[in-house]
């Protein structure tokens, strides 16, 4: 049993103003009916540091089917792990039962086995080649890894904690008392700015691989260090990131591009060899790529989160364009679409690539600014539109050209058909018609 760091509210600067009062109600209704109920995660992180979370996530002691009781408009998800979805709108507020970590004697005996020695890079083999078969050598001693393939363990706050990854995501906020709860020493670690693990973080890699890429992102978009034991257990296991789901890569990828520190990130998964193991294509990257990183670096920090705007097309095109996979050269038929765009282990879903591919092929008209004005109006039809706008915002670098089409876009929301900067047409007088004089009015003789 471990004592935990409890701060008080009067020595902390979480207040109720900055919680999604969603996330409140919650909160409220768990504590109402005597369950544990804890702000949990990256949002207590970020709202220590003065950031605005993205999510704000709950841990309470109430299983997933008592919570479900609770919120008529709550969803259980999950098959590795059961958690409830409780929607307001559009909005989610995610709510886990606190778990603990599954002991050794509780897995199969299978999983104890020594992983064998990745195979050393062969002479004259491209980081490509040796990137899959190191990939194909990983997929054979899959069955006797430490990945956790099950995760359905409830516990309590503590051993919740010790589950969690880094010490600055255990961190907890009471709603009972208004407090900080600190297992882990994540506060301490928090205010020297460090990206510590929880135990051995060779053991949490092999348990999750993710992890490795986590706490370079973590590091960048916080500006934080990263804790040497954890550069030196990535340097070891560096090629275990090739057992992580595709799609779940695709998907941290898309995290990190609408981060708002791509380019930093990148660059740090590049020193730390992890962007080799990911996608040898962009290890290898020319600087059009990181050209486009900080492009929509930019963008993203015009706003507080990220914007529904960057969709995932756009997305992948910041990073499939630079490198031509993508583009006007490119010939766009049925038969290039089916062919699947992969850069390592991200493989491009074909609908996005699709969308991208429709996104550049009108980017030369939306540059023409002296077509007619008709041919202009019929863009506005469009459905990739704002899309193709957004990329020529990020990428095209001509501002007057999307300033010419925003004003468009208005001025046919308003009902107004005409070119920005010209004058209505004057509205011609109708001629009143004379009408027949009916017989009674005709004067007499």
């Amino acid at each position: 049993m471990v004592e935990p760091t409890i701060v008080p509210r009067s020595s902390h600067s979480i207040s109720r103003r900055d919680v999604d009062p969603d996330a409140l109600k919650v909160l409220y209704r768990l504590h109402e009916h005597n369950y544990i109920a804890y702000l949990v995660g990256g949002s207590v992180r970020d709202l220590l540091l003065g950031r605005r979370p993205k999510d704000f996530d709950i841990g309470t002691s109430a299983h997933p089917h008592q919570v479900k009781k609770l919120f008529r408009n709550c969803w259980i998800i999950g098959r590795r792990f059961r958690l409830a979805h409780v929607k307001f709108g559009p909005k989610t507020i995610e709510v886990a039962t606190f778990r603990r970590q599954v002991n050794a004697a509780e897995l199969p005996p299978e999983i104890d086995e020594a992983i064998e020695a990745v195979p050393e890079p062969e002479p004259g083999h491209s980081v490509v080649e040796q990137t899959q078969a190191e990939g194909t050598h990983l997929a054979k001693v899959r069955a006797h890894d430490r990945l956790i393939h099950r995760d359905n363990a409830f516990g309590t706050p503590e051993e919740d904690a010790f589950r969690r990854d880094f010490t600055i995501n255990a961190l907890f906020y009471d709603i009972a008392t208004f407090s900080i709860i600190d297992y882990v020493n994540g506060l301490q670690d928090l205010e020297a700015r460090l990206i510590r693990s929880i135990g051995d973080p060779s053991v949490r890699f092999l348990e999750d691989p993710v992890r490795m890429l986590r706490a370079v992102v973590l590091a960048a978009r916080l500006d934080f260090a990263i804790d040497e034991p954890i550069l030196d257990a990535i340097e070891t296991h560096r090629h275990e990131i090739g057992r992580a789901a595709p799609a779940r890569m695709l998907e941290e990828f898309f995290k990190i591009l609408r981060s708002g520190s791509a380019e930093k990130s990148l660059r740090i998964l590049k020193e730390t060899k992890l962007l080799r193991a990911i996608a040898p294509e962009l290890d290898e990257a020319p600087e059009a790529v990181w050209q486009s990183l900080a492009r929509i670096d930019r963008y993203r920090q015009q706003f507080p989160s990220a914007p529904d705007t960057l969709t995932n097309a756009i997305l992948a095109g910041t990073l499939l364009a630079p490198l031509g996979l993508v583009g006007r050269r490119q010939r766009f038929s049925a038969d290039a679409l089916e062919r699947r765009v992969e850069l390592g282990m991200l493989q491009m879903p074909r609908r996005d690539v699709e969308r991208l591919h429709q996104i550049l092929a009108i980017q030369p008209r939306l540059l023409d600014l002296e077509a007619p004005f008709r041919a202009q109006r019929g863009l506005l039809h469009r459905h990739v539109l704002e899309e193709a706008l957004v990329w020529l915002e990020i990428h095209g670098e001509r501002r007057e050209a999307v300033h010419h089409w925003r004003a468009l876009q208005a001025n046919a929301s308003t009902g107004r058909d005409e070119e920005p900067g010209s004058y209505p047409p004057a509205r011609r007088r109708r001629r009143r018609r004379r009408g027949r004089r009916s017989p009674s009015t005709v004067p007499r003789e």
